[in-house]
């Protein structure tokens, strides 16, 4: 990568670590993008060379967190992943990633105030950086590698998500109704009878 490459990444980096300090401090409505470019430190000019409004940040942001978020829990299955199971996966995926969001308050608030299934799948499909990775490659790879076949399993994604992020965000940050280690069991519980459903049955 040549030093004009080199500056615009850091620039862009710069961007986006100002507005997603500001949409987790002032709030997204609440935060300009005057705002973003004088913490920045960048001219007005530079922000629509990489960005075409605050909209689209945002959904940037929401894309790179979201993948930061699977990179990390997709690194820490080990070399182990193969003995487990398709279920046993998806969920040690799904618990590492509640766990960096307990640990990390604010950016479960910011990503669950923004987030749409399309913004979503777009995070998952589309990485927004070089280092993020595009996740539905490593879950239709782990569909590939089970013993068995799933119907529609982009639906059967979908049900786990909406699942998992509607119930998380009020076990962690309200312990409503229960704290997050009370609610894991039960949540994975329903995540396991969510994937039986769309078993293919020989």
């Amino acid at each position: 990568m040549g030093k004009v490459d080199v500056n615009k990444k850091l620039k862009e980096s710069t961007l986006l670590k100002a507005a997603f300090d500001f949409f987790t401090t002032k709030g997204f409505s609440k935060t300009s993008i005057t705002d973003i470019v004088n913490q920045a430190g960048v001219a007005k000019g530079t922000f629509y060379l990489y960005f075409k409004d605050k909209y689209d940040i945002r959904n940037k942001l929401i894309s790179h967190k979201s993948s930061q978020l699977f990179r990390t829990a997709v690194e820490e299955l080990g070399a182990h992943s193969d003995e487990l199971s398709f279920e046993d996966k998806l969920i040690k995926i799904i618990d590492n990633i509640i766990n960096q969001l307990n640990a990390n308050q604010s950016l479960l608030t910011f990503i669950s105030k923004n987030l749409s299934w399309g913004i979503f799948k777009t995070a998952l499909t589309t990485p927004a950086s070089e280092e993020d990775i595009n996740f539905t490659d490593v879950y239709y790879g782990m569909l590939s590698e089970a013993p068995c076949q799933f119907k529609d399993p982009e639906i059967m994604l979908f049900m786990i998500i909406e699942l998992v992020s509607s119930t998380c965000y009020s076990a962690i940050l309200y312990e409503d109704p229960c704290p997050i280690s009370e609610l894991k069991p039960h949540l994975y519980d329903s995540i396991r009878l969510i994937i039986r459903r769309h078993k293919i049955e020989k």
